[in-house]
């Protein structure tokens, strides 16, 4: 695999078999940061579950303490009476059938988050081969299927993130940006971790978190000691 000069030079700060503390980490993913954007932070936690079983699913949704720094664009599907509330409490876009139209005919997807109030997820249900894959499909135990759409708008805006596995079980997140410093990243991961300690499913055996890094989008993976997480 080419890996650009950046990369290189970034790398040689990193010993690729230590275990970082978490705050050492932050401040290594900061200065292996060299490119020329707001790099964004994420976390991959691997789990000792096996996603494949229902009893061993681990997902959730938690607002951290710093947002992420990015703009969240949210879409809310509701009924038309509902339409003007979704807009006041800050969704950059709501409506029922016409926004199911306009992603299936037009191939739309100018939003980050889809919110939806209950009784519309029949009508959502027709973009569930579209907007699954994309993981943008709404669903309670997010918290993204609501009648309280102004609460589900505002923590979205807050810097909602979902966390679930894939399927490698493998939890990707987003934490942050480069910016945010060492400090803040160490906050909204410390909130995370705690976030995906609780949801550790009773069905799980052995060692829950596997392995934890932390990379910026350009930069090298940085392994976390996640036993020392809080």
């Amino acid at each position: 695999m080419f890996r650009g000069k950046n990369y290189k030079e970034s790398a040689k700060l990193i010993d690729k078999q230590a275990l970082y503390d978490p705050m050492e980490a932050f401040g290594l993913v900061i200065k292996a940061s060299k490119a020329k954007f707001d790099e964004t932070v994420e976390l991959h936690v691997k789990l000792g579950v096996d996603g494949r079983h229902a009893d061993q699913q681990v997902r959730g949704a938690i607002v951290l303490p710093n947002g992420t720094g990015k703009t969240v664009r949210v879409l809310v599907f509701c009924k038309d009476e509902r339409k003007e509330e979704a807009l006041a409490a800050g969704a950059d876009y709501a409506g029922g059938m016409d926004l199911v139209e306009k992603i299936q005919k037009e191939n739309w997807f100018e939003f980050d988050t889809v919110i939806a109030s209950p009784d519309m997820m029949g009508t959502v249900g027709r973009l569930g081969k579209v907007l699954g894959p994309k993981g943008l499909m709404p669903s309670p135990k997010a918290g993204t299927v609501t009648p309280n759409l102004a609460q589900a708008i505002k923590e979205s805006k807050a810097g909602k993130v979902e966390y679930r596995l894939d399927k490698t079980n493998i939890i990707h997140c987003p934490i942050g940006k480069v910016s945010f410093g060492a400090d803040k990243l160490y906050e909204n991961y410390a909130a995370l971790i705690g976030a995906i300690i609780k949801a550790k499913p009773a069905a799980a055996k052995g060692q829950y978190i596997k392995s934890c890094v932390t990379a910026s989008t350009m930069g090298p993976g940085i392994k976390i000691n996640a036993q020392k997480q809080l």
